[in-house]
């Protein structure tokens, strides 16, 4: 992740776009196009044409025994302005692999996700500073008093619209290791690419929270398209 006047902030500002209906599942969909050998019931892959591309096409997938099923999408969607591949604290890439979802917050009430979710104000924080014990992870306190570095971290209540709602990508969460990057969320996309979190419209993204279930275990699998 990088910082912006002093703050470390995964989304990029800019004038927000009109949330896109969310697009149904279509029952001719093909398999994942990116491939997948864990146990999960749920996945959603981000796929962008080459690494250096800040945009990229989200669908949700639903396995039905041994196969997936498209549940949602395609949507459209934005990633690092640095585009995919390699992420750090340093850069505003999109990390590249396959992560779980098991959180979720926003500004806004919760839109029905079944994710545990928080609601958050000025107090709540996620922490970008590579000397704290609490790095990359939420932690509650007034500004002024955290005992972290503030600039080196994202006041998540002071966002925006941007993260009305968002769900946690575990990126670099167990263990942490300081200066691998922090802060990677999927979130309301603001029309333009980000600093590394990955956005898509906000009907778009109340579907896709509200699709996810704990139960099925469920992953983001970012990645390039197969040539």
């Amino acid at each position: 992740m990088r910082t912006v006047l002093g703050t470390l902030v995964c989304v990029a500002l800019g004038t927000l776009a009109t949330a896109a209906p969310a697009s149904p599942a279509q029952d001719s969909a093909p398999n994942p196009p990116l491939a997948y050998h864990g146990s999960a019931g749920q996945m959603v892959t981000v796929t962008a044409p080459k690494p250096s591309s800040t945009t990229a096409t989200l669908i949700a997938w639903q396995r039905k025994g041994s196969q997936w099923v498209r549940a949602l999408g395609p949507f459209p969607a934005f990633v690092g302005t640095q585009g995919i591949g390699e992420a750090s604290e340093t850069t505003s890439r999109t990390p590249a692999g396959v992560w779980t979802l098991t959180e979720a917050f926003g500004i806004q009430p919760t839109n029905g996700t079944r994710l545990p979710y928080r609601q958050v104000t000025g107090h709540d924080w996620w922490v970008s500073d590579v000397k704290s014990p609490h790095y990359n992870t939420h932690y509650s306190c007034a500004p002024g008093t955290c005992p972290f570095n503030e600039a080196a971290g994202e006041d998540l209540g002071k966002a925006g619209p941007v993260y009305d709602h968002a769900t946690v990508i575990d990126y670099n969460r167990s263990p942490a290791v300081p200066g691998k990057g922090s802060a990677f969320f999927l979130h309301v996309s603001s029309g333009k690419p980000t600093a590394g979190c990955v956005s898509i419209p906000g009907a778009d993204l109340d579907a896709v929270m509200r699709w996810l279930d704990p139960a099925g275990h469920p992953v983001i699998n970012i990645g390039i398209s197969p040539q």
